[in-house]
C-alpha cells in the first residue's frame, strides 16, 4: 500500500531550556518516515532547498519524491519547547507546492506554513480516495517578530475523510473546542474527527465519541508528535480498515515517541513498540453516545 504526503520538509532549530539543536523536520519527514516504519510505500509532494541535509536520508529510507529541489532555501522554524507548550518562529519559507496527480491508496495533507493553496487543496481532494487533513499550516500566520500564531480561516472540508485538530486549531475553524464543534466538522463532511488536547485524545465517528488519555510522563521534544499521530492513523486505516484500531495505534505512536525522550526524527518509534501501546490502549478506550 502507498501513502502520498503533501507538506514541506523543514529544518527546525529546537530549544529546550539551555539546550539547542538543529533537526530535520516538517510533516513530510515525520509523516513519511512514520509511514515507512509501518510498512507503507511513501511518495512526498514537497519542496526543499540546497541547504536541506536529508535528501539522501529520505532516499535511503525508500521515500520517493520528484521535482522537490527549489532555488529557495528550505522552510525553517525556530522552536522553543516550554513543557507541553511551544513557541514557533518562521525563519524561512520555501516555494509553494504544485499539483501532481496522486497514485496512492491514501493522502495526507499537512501544510506547515502556507505551502498548500486553497486551489491546490481542491485538486488534491478531487484526486484522492481517502484524505487525511492536519490543517495547521492553513491557519498559521506570523506577527512582526516572525512569531507564529493561528488565525480563524475558512477551510472547505468536503471530501476530507479524517481530520486532526488541537484545541486552538478547532477554535479557529469552527469557533470553539467543544464536542459540538467536533460534530460541526462531522456535519461539514469529515467522517473521522480526531481532537487532541495534550494528554487527552478523542475520536468522533457519527454519534459516538471515543477517548483515550496518554500516561502522564515527562515531556521532552514534542516537535512532530502530531505528524507521527496523523500518519499512523491514516496508514493504519488504509491497512486495517478499522477506525478504533487506527485510533489506538495513533495514540500508541504518540506515546512511544514521547517515551523515547529523543530529539527530531529519532523519536519516531518502531512498529512493534507502537503495537504494544496500541493493544494496551484498546483495552482502556472509553466511549459515549452524543
Amino acid at each position: 500500500m502507498k501513502v502520498a504526503i503533501f507538506s514541506h520538509c523543514a529544518i527546525d532549530t529546537i530549544s529546550i531550556g539551555d539546550y539547542t539543536s538543529e533537526q530535520i523536520g516538517g510533516a513530510a519527514c515525520y509523516g513519511g518516515i512514520t509511514a515507512r516504519k509501518l510498512g507503507l510505500d511513501v511518495e512526498l509532494f514537497t519542496k526543499f532547498g540546497s541547504d536541506f541535509p536529508a535528501e539522501e536520508y529520505l532516499t535511503n529510507n525508500k521515500i520517493s519524491f520528484d521535482n522537490a529541489l527549489s532555488d529557495k532555501p528550505t522552510t525553517r522554524f525556530r522552536i522553543k519547547i516550554l513543557n507541553s507548550d511551544r513557541e514557533m518562529f518562521l525563519e524561512n519559507q520555501c516555494d509553494p507546492l504544485e499539483f501532481s496527480s496522486v497514485n496512492a491508496d491514501g493522502v495526507v495533507v499537512c501544510p506547515i506554513f502556507d505551502e498548500v493553496s486553497p486551489e491546490l487543496f481542491e485538486k488534491i481532494k478531487n484526486d484522492s480516495e481517502f484524505l487525511f487533513l492536519d490543517p495547521q499550516g492553513f491557519l498559521r500566520r506570523v506577527d512582526s517578530g516572525k512569531k507564529v500564531y493561528l488565525k480563524k480561516t475558512d477551510i472547505k472540508l468536503s471530501k476530507v475523510s479524517a481530520i486532526k485538530v488541537g484545541v486552538d486549531e478547532i477554535s479557529n475553524i469552527v469557533g470553539d473546542s467543544s464536542i459540538e464543534s467536533m460534530k460541526t466538522l462531522n456535519k461539514m463532511g469529515v467522517e473521522y474527527v480526531l481532537h487532541t488536547n495534550k494528554r487527552d485524545i478523542s475520536l468522533l465517528v457519527k454519534d459516538k465519541l471515543y477517548s483515550l488519555t496518554l500516561p502522564n510522563k515527562d515531556i521532552h521534544d514534542t516537535t512532530g508528535i502530531g505528524d507521527i499521530f496523523s500518519s499512523t492513523f491514516c496508514c493504519t486505516m488504509l491497512k486495517e480498515k478499522d477506525f478504533l484500531w487506527a485510533f489506538c495505534f495513533a495514540g500508541g505512536a504518540a506515546q512511544a515517541a514521547l517515551d523515547s525522550h529523543e530529539m527530531g526524527l529519532r523519536k519516531i518509534p518502531k512498529k512493534g513498540t507502537v503495537q504494544v501501546n496500541a493493544s494496551y490502549f484498546y483495552n482502556t478506550i472509553k466511549f459515549k453516545q452524543i
